[in-house]
């Protein structure tokens, strides 16, 4: 159990300035300029960040490849990198209210949330990988009885890994946890505005005995140092979390270096879709409410576009307005506080310019739509909900990523599907009925990398996440996500 006495003896210590780390210890920027790192909570200024050049990236990377080549971790057995990432795992762990906290007076998660899906995610993910990496083999191919083709799995070299603000521990362990595992080397560049818990990461990773170089991390603005990192000639896959404009451009600058693969995973505007034979409609409109609003509506698989059918429509959204007007708003590291701070003027500002075109695009607001408690100095905005959307509104095409869901109304099965599949994302979605026939039709029919049926969220480790369409190619999570971060060597031996 969190303890708020705890979390106030945290929560205003005072944060030192960040360097970059890499060579197993902090490093100043070699221009040494930073960044002011505000929090979203109050506004205030946090801490600062080295602002990081090219020529830093570079040195990073270039550390990175000399730490693959060597074999300081590339060559070592595959039950010596578990037993290390296992103590990573430990060491999470211990320190996870700090990291918890830190976190979030970073990027302004609700602590309950983060707790779960940040610190405590992230050594689950570290554990999972480690007890799974000497348990992977390789193959044995059908040849003739006088040749022996062997199928090996080889570490593809440094990892260049760019994550973004709203979960950075836990998105940030689905990229780096099996890229370790696999004996790669890498370079993480987070968010500028959400880095404290990934150096911090790093740090721990060191402490747990991943050898000096092999994880490194360069902090500042992504036109300089991300940029750098996805042009490095030396950098062999580059694992993406973030917009699709910048997904876009990570793809021209693998183009325009050594042609390294790129994972990317850009986000969405899932359709929650609500029939009127749902099991239990009440429970559908709780699930579906804390789908779009928790984390202020900052999750790239939030259900943002909620489809309901037509006969139940009214009640629904009384039932859901309901649930976003109780919601209790506030200062993430409260305990009670059940939704936390948008991440950033900016963001706040961009989410209520969403919802004053929506109004001009003829939707109606029902409930929320403002900032409030600015008086914090914060950045908090109440839970929106905009009915009468239609399905080319800007509002149910574009991801706004914060608390704004928007509402549209369906007749039937096909007119349902039709809705759903008619952005340019396919990351997830949601299928409320209690006819399993309808049910797998629809996640038949619908294009999307995850479906979920009678329930919104919640997978675990065991499955993949990515998307299809313009929400990006690649897996996070599962077995499968080792798969970014290995090449298959064949060897065709004549006996």
């Amino acid at each position: 159990m969190l303890d708020q006495s705890a979390i106030d003896a945290l929560r205003h210590q005072p944060v030192a300035a960040q360097g970059h780390f890499h060579d197993g210890k902090y490093v100043a920027s070699e221009t040494a300029e930073t960044l002011e790192v505000l929090s979203p909570v109050d506004g205030k200024v946090l801490t600062s960040l080295a602002s990081g050049s090219a020529t830093d990236m570079d040195r990073a990377v270039a550390s990175a490849r000399k730490a693959f080549e060597d074999g300081r971790w590339s060559r070592t057995a595959p039950s010596h990198r578990k037993k290390v990432l296992l103590k990573l795992a430990d060491l999470i762990e211990r320190d996870a209210l700090k990291l918890t906290v830190l976190g979030v007076r970073d990027n302004g998660t609700e602590i309950n949330m983060a707790y779960k899906a940040e610190a405590l995610s992230a050594a689950a993910t570290f554990r999972y990988y480690a007890e799974a990496i000497d348990k992977v083999y390789g193959q044995v191919a059908p040849t003739a009885e006088n040749v022996l083709g062997l199928v090996h799995h080889a570490p593809v070299g440094v990892v260049g890994a760019i994550v973004p603000w709203n979960f950075p521990l836990m998105i940030g362990a689905w990229k780096i946890a099996p890229a370790l595992a696999t004996g790669n080397s890498i370079v993480l560049k987070p968010a500028e505005t959400a880095s404290l818990s990934l150096l911090k990461l790093a740090e721990l990773a060191s402490e747990a005995g991943v050898p000096d170089s092999v994880f490194n991390v360069v902090t500042g603005p992504g036109a300089v140092v991300g940029e750098a990192l996805a042009l490095s000639m030396d950098v062999d896959v580059l694992v993406f979390t973030g917009s699709g404009a910048t997904g876009r451009r990570l793809l021209n600058y693998s183009a325009a270096s050594n042609l390294k693969r790129c994972y990317l995973e850009l986000g969405g505007k899932s359709p929650n879709i609500v029939f009127n034979d749902a099991p239990d409609l009440a429970q559908a409109a709780k699930v579906s409410a804390a789908g779009i609003f928790r984390n202020s509506g900052q999750v790239c698989v939030a259900g943002s576009r909620l489809l309901v059918q037509e006969d139940i429509h009214d009640d629904f959204v009384a039932e859901i307005c309901a649930h976003a007007e109780a919601f209790r708003v506030g200062d993430p590291l409260d305990l009670e506080t059940q939704i936390g701070a948008v991440h950033s003027l900016g963001q706040l500002e961009a989410d209520l310019r969403f919802v004053r075109t929506a109004e001009v695009e003829g939707a109606e607001r029902r409930t929320g739509g403002s900032r409030i408690l600015s008086e914090t100095g914060g950045y908090y905005m109440q839970p929106t909900v905009m009915t009468g959307v239609k399905p080319a509104d800007t509002i149910a095409q574009r991801e706004v990523f914060g608390p704004v869901l928007a509402v549209t109304a369906f007749k039937d099965e096909a007119d349902a599907i039709r809705i759903a599949n008619g952005t340019d994302y396919g990351l997830a979605a949601g299928i409320w009925t209690s006819n399993l026939s309808r049910a797998h039709r629809m996640i038949g029919a619908i294009r999307s990398g995850v479906i979920h049926v009678n329930t919104y969220g919640g997978s675990d480790l065991t499955v993949p996440l990515g998307g299809v369409k313009q929400s990006g190619n690649g897996h996070d999570k599962s077995l499968h996500a080792l798969e970014k971060y290995v090449d298959l060597k064949t060897a065709w031996i004549q006996l």
